[in-house]
């Protein structure tokens, strides 16, 4: 879980990497005036008949909540549901991780593949938790808005089922931005964790946190560059008041 302590625009997720990868980046922009008055151009809302609504939220503070299994036992759930704006991934849930990871969810953001899994409990992302904005990103093909995105026409559904249901989109020129930013940077990150957690807090039959690392990072193609990632947010903590609350990590 990381706190960004100062005035800024909430910052999102874009691009099929981590989140915290993006969010250092997006609070530079949300800060600027121009920024506050238009709102986040690059999230548009999925709603009949109302596609031309930017996301509009501002935050003096934000709390990003990690869905590694770091988080067991951190104790930090209070914590957590004290800050203004707290931050989920995809479908890492609350319930029954209370003490750890809190109770409330101001933004969810999912990626694509993780839709089916928030479909398949539906009635808790989208009735119970009715006081989330959540924001979709995935490549153009699935979703593209003339009723061949198959990741789009889910979630029109869904805005259609749960009427006061919030969900954005990312544009697909965000998309393309981030993209741009994320070829830029470079780094990697030779320092290793020997703890045994699983990846997620709420998985504890599959790979473990550093077994996954090393198979992502390794793979030829589709992997996921976790540690490149980790060793970009590094730099960006050097250039912004972050705190790392859990596991503590001093640069």
């Amino acid at each position: 879980m990381k706190y960004q302590e100062k005035r800024c625009w909430l910052c999102l997720l874009s691009l099929s990497l981590l989140l915290l990868f993006w969010l250092g980046h997006f609070i530079r922009d949300f800060l600027s005036p121009a920024g506050q008055s238009n709102g986040l151009r690059g999230y548009m809302r999925i709603a009949p008949g109302r596609m031309d609504q930017v996301l509009h939220m501002h935050c003096s503070q934000c709390a990003l909540v990690s869905s590694s299994g770091q988080m067991l036992g951190a104790g930090l759930g209070e914590e957590i549901d004290k800050v203004g704006c707290v931050i989920r991934m995809n479908n890492a849930p609350t319930q029954g991780y209370e003490k750890d990871v809190g109770n409330r969810t101001s933004i969810r953001v999912v990626s694509h593949t993780s839709v089916p899994l928030l479909v398949k409990n539906e009635s808790y992302y989208f009735n119970q938790s009715a006081g989330t904005t959540y924001v979709f990103w995935g490549p153009e093909r699935n979703m593209r808005q003339d009723g061949h995105g198959h990741t789009f026409n889910t979630l029109l559904k869904i805005a259609k089922k749960y009427a006061n249901v919030r969900i954005y989109t990312v544009t697909r020129e965000k998309i393309q931005y981030c993209d741009g930013v994320f070829q830029n940077e470079t780094g990697k990150n030779s320092r290793a964790n020997h703890s045994v957690v699983p990846y997620h807090y709420y998985e504890r039959n599959r790979l473990n946190e550093c077994r996954m690392y090393h198979v992502h990072e390794h793979t030829q193609r589709g992997g996921h560059r976790f540690i490149t990632e980790k060793a970009i947010y590094a730099k960006w903590a050097t250039r912004h008041k972050m705190m790392f609350k859990h596991p503590s990590w001093s640069l």
